[in-house]
């Protein structure tokens, strides 16, 4: 019992330090809890997550985090956890996936909702009766990409005087 209230207790710490923007701290205070309980899914999860932010450990990060989800399959915020991992390595894809589950599993999950509108939504393509991979519907995108980034910058200048 004991050992469990101190497991408890670092995963508190962790949540804190962790919601405070101080992974490495975090990251102690989680595999603290992960050695003493490790049959939780949440402590194994936010371990992971901790060890892929501060310590660029992807494999074992991944690993973690997918058989926590795995074993807590109807925890939202381990989806959550495992889409940051992938995010924090650059797998937007496989993270906005991870987002949907978690979804499924808590539509009102206010943080995963607040990933996915900082993610943005994926425009449709230039010409919609060709697909997106498309080489000709791929360079219009891009083209649109950098006349739409070209005008906000514009925006902030005075209008010219005309001659």
């Amino acid at each position: 019992m004991e050992t469990t209230c101190r497991a408890e207790e670092q995963f508190r710490c962790g949540l804190v330090e962790f919601e405070a923007g101080r992974v490495e701290q975090a990251l102690e205070h989680f595999r603290n809890a992960q050695k003493l309980d490790p049959a939780r899914p949440s402590f194994r999860s936010y371990f992971g997550l901790c060890l892929g932010l501060s310590e660029r450990r992807f494999d074992k990060a991944l690993e973690l985090c997918r058989s926590a989800a795995k074993e807590e399959f109807y925890n939202a915020a381990l989806y959550h956890n495992l889409a940051r991992v992938h995010l924090a390595f650059g797998f937007k894809a496989e993270a906005i996936r991870y987002l949907r589950r978690g979804l499924m599993i808590d539509p009102k999950c206010r943080p995963i909702l607040a990933e996915l509108e900082g993610l943005g939504r994926r425009r449709g393509p230039v010409l919609r009766f060709l697909r997106r991979q498309n080489p000709l519907n791929r360079w219009l995108g891009v083209v649109r990409q950098r006349l739409q980034r070209r005008s906000v910058d514009l925006e902030g200048f005075p209008p010219s005087h005309p001659a």
